[in-house]
């Protein structure tokens, strides 16, 4: 039985729960529940502290998890990421009192505050920049006014938080993270696990895209086709009595409008969107 970490509470507990219903999995009621099998998939989920879903996949019994990448990053673990999961979207970023330093360079030697030790510290090492770094639990954003540190690093989502502790980002991005799929490397090519990936991967991929039909001249139907490329290539079939063909197509979700007005501008009509609930690809 293929055995899943899922994060049990947090930011990404609620959308890991969310994906996994969506995919066709058992999710739990009562948020009480640490341990949920569904034998109809052949699987056994356990919702455990995001901070830890990495350090039991790369050590333990479990077979792959969920949970962020800058957690996968900070806790050394040998489980390796697998697929991104398009949500939890967040940027890692140095920052200090406004005008104090103007790259991370500049850090050696100071201290510098964070939830994520190792992976800032292995983020100054490949910089080649020597500096304390000093292990907080949260609210970081106070230990420059409290003289803990120099500088700090966090997730940085609007930046309102540390304006108002008086700080400013610097320097270029530490990492950009979001919810990650994990797996121990040894099981990254098991049969069951892959069925679960590829699972995933689907409601990735129709949430990333959304379905188009339309209409439009034969003989143009190359020059739509170049808006329209699709994943592989336009399913187009010939429509009756004319010279006109039907076109279905998956299209990004980003920037679908735009593309709308090329096929209009291009001959195309009775141009429908409709989203895609789940796909294979």
């Amino acid at each position: 039985m293929l055995r899943i970490a899922v994060p049990n509470k947090g930011s990404l507990s609620e959308s890991a729960v969310t994906m996994l219903r969506e995919s066709g999995y058992r999710t739990r009621r009562d948020t009480r529940e640490l341990v949920l099998r569904d034998p109809g998939n052949d699987i056994e989920f356990f919702y455990l502290r995001p901070r830890d879903i990495a350090t039991y996949v790369g050590s333990g019994t479990l077979h792959g998890g969920i949970t962020g990448r800058d957690l996968l990053l900070d806790s050394g673990s040998d489980a390796v990421e697998t697929l991104p999961l398009g949500f939890a979207r967040s940027t890692f970023r140095f920052a200090a009192r406004a005008g104090a330093f103007r790259d991370a360079a500049e850090l050696a030697g100071k201290r510098v505050a964070t939830s994520y030790p190792e992976l800032v510290r292995a983020h100054l090492e490949g910089q080649g920049v020597a500096a304390r770094v000093v292990r907080l639990n949260g609210a970081v954003e106070t230990s420059i006014t409290l003289g803990v540190a120099d500088a700090i690093a966090d997730v940085v989502e609007t930046g309102t938080t540390l304006r108002n502790q008086g700080l400013d980002v610097f320097g270029e991005p530490i990492l950009h993270s979001e919810a990650v799929l994990i797996a121990r490397p040894a099981l990254v090519s098991d049969p069951a696990f892959e069925v679960f990936r590829r699972r995933m991967q689907g409601i990735v991929t129709a949430r990333t895209y959304v379905m188009m039909d339309y209409d439009i001249r034969a003989d143009l139907i190359d020059e739509a086709s170049l808006i329209t490329p699709g994943l592989e290539s336009p399913t187009v079939s010939p429509l009756h009595g004319g010279n006109h063909v039907a076109v279905r197509v998956m299209v990004r979700r980003a920037g679908v409008n735009q593309v709308m007005d090329q096929l209009y501008a291009l001959g195309a009509r009775g141009i429908i969107v409709t989203d895609i609930s789940v796909c294979r690809t």
